[in-house]
């Protein structure tokens, strides 16, 4: 006798676990860039499967970043003493200690992406570690699963369209796995509203939140700047220490130019532009943000060991209930699959799901890992999703048909479809997405050659901490394969 299929215990358990996948990173630290900015089936799990080969990697990071948190003081709050001990890093010098444990102590990055390098053996544990925890979590399935101008801009909706199916796991093919464990009356239109609503909330106060962030670490930086120029003109000039001020620095700086043109010119290369308003203007989003941004503000607080923690803490739950119903939209056609089922048990497939998402995961943490993983995370999931899902409302729609689809939901909810969800599934979802679409394909066209940000310590500007000092490379491919 077949057996039977587990269900969620009750409804609460379903929404909890919906809400736990769809809000996860996204929401911190791609949002709020956005918004500073402008202002189930195969497919579903191949695309499931891309995803999960490089998104466990933020959680080994956030792991790595929670394990150094319990130090005093933090590692990445102050430079490291050079190879003499006479003075620090000179890479850290030129950019900043927070950039300095990201970049050189977490990554190891090397310069480009053509060189790999080994595999960094601290991230490679700390990825273990992160799919250990997804294994052990999804081992016994749902029982343990617990501005106005840029309205024109093509860009904008498709980097908003995309946020939104990230977020929500549209097209992924999670929610489907999900949803297979309800009981068929399930009021699925009721939790479909509950956890949108959640979802884009929790975006908007996690901006909140961010912009905090951005302020005080902007305020920070802009006033360490002009110390600094300070300092520098009060000991280039001999001037009398309090006489110099931030409210009469740009005078003073006019005086010494027209007094002393020859010295000044001197001293003028090592006077930085402090400026308050480019330091708000400095977007940054990804791991540059939750790795670098919130870092450089926490170590500036009071108990900022304590601060760490809480904020990784919470990053690795985040991302952990993002991954687990991401592998569980890979593992349920898996187990339910009666030609995979019957050779191996549910353990098993889990087991070697994990453990070869791992193993191609260890290409994030070699010294290029980084530039393979924003090369994924910007371009696996946008043009693929809008393709997907685009089928799939044809498919329920015009191929399936919506009256046939209506009167199955009737059926098994008892309740009748009304006017707006046939309107948005018939005729304004396709028409989103197939301009969103079309908008995607023009705008890869106009602007040709897909980017990455790489390091280079070599060149590194004498800039004010928190700014990302990377140059721009290029490269072709990996978006077709991807």
């Amino acid at each position: 006798m077949e057996k039977a299929r587990p269900q969620w215990g009750n409804p609460l358990q379903f929404v909890f676990a919906c809400i736990s996948y769809a809000v996860g990173l996204g929401n911190v630290w791609r949002f709020p860039y956005l918004c500073q900015m402008y202002g189930g089936g195969v497919a579903s799990v191949v695309v499931s499967f891309f995803l999960s080969m490089y998104y466990n990697v933020i959680n080994a990071w956030g792991f790595w970043y929670l394990f150094h948190s319990f130090q005093d003081p933090l590692p990445w709050s102050v430079c490291p003493l050079n190879g003499n001990r006479t003075g620090y890093d000179e890479e850290c010098e030129k950019a900043s200690s927070t950039q300095y444990f990201w970049y050189r102590k977490t990554l190891n990055i090397s310069p480009s992406i053509q060189e790999n390098g080994g595999v960094q053996w601290e991230p490679a544990l700390c990825l273990t570690l992160a799919w250990l925890v997804v294994y052990l979590c999804i081992l016994r399935g749902t029982e343990s699963t617990g501005k106005m101008e840029q309205l024109a801009n093509p860009k904008a909706w498709i980097n908003a369209a995309t946020q939104i199916f990230f977020s929500l796991g549209l097209g992924f093919g999670s929610l489907i796995a999900f949803a297979s464990y309800n009981e068929p009356s399930n009021n699925c239109q009721k939790h479909a509203i509950i956890v949108s609503i959640i979802n884009s909330s929790t975006s908007i106060f996690a901006s909140i939140v961010t912009f905090s962030i951005y302020g005080f670490k902007a305020t920070f930086n802009y006033e360490n700047c002009l110390n600094k120029v300070i300092l520098l003109l009060t000991n280039s000039f001999d001037l009398e220490d309090g006489f110099l001020t931030a409210n009469n620095l740009e005078e003073v700086k006019d005086y010494l130019a027209s007094t002393y043109p020859s010295k000044y010119s001197d001293v003028f290369p090592h006077i930085r532009n402090c400026s308050l308003e480019s330091e708000l203007n400095t977007a940054v989003q990804g791991t540059g943000l939750a790795f670098i941004v919130y870092t450089e503000a926490i170590k500036n607080m009071e108990v900022s060991q304590l601060w760490s923690v809480l904020y990784f803490f919470m990053l690795l739950m985040l991302g952990m209930g993002s991954m687990l119903g991401n592998t569980a939209a890979i593992l349920t056609p898996l187990t339910d699959s009666k030609v995979i089922s019957s050779y191996l048990p549910k353990e098993a497939i889990s087991g070697l799901v994990c453990l070869i998402n791992c193993a191609i995961g260890m290409v994030f943490t070699m010294e290029a890992g980084n530039y393979w993983f924003d090369i994924f995370n910007d371009y696996a999931a946008t043009l693929s999703l809008l393709l997907i899902v685009l089928v799939e409302t044809i498919a329920v729609c015009y191929v399936y048909g919506l009256k046939r689809f209506e009167s199955d939901l009737q059926a098994m909810t008892g309740r009748s479809l009304n006017w707006y969800w046939k309107a948005m599934w018939a005729f304004v979802s396709p028409v989103l997405i197939i301009s969103l679409f079309v908008f995607y394909l023009s705008d890869y066209i106009l602007t040709g050659t897909l980017q990455y940000q790489a390091w280079d310590a070599t060149q590194v500007p004498d800039a004010p901490a928190g700014q990302s000092p990377q140059g721009h490379f290029r490269t072709q491919g990996t978006v077709a394969v991807v």
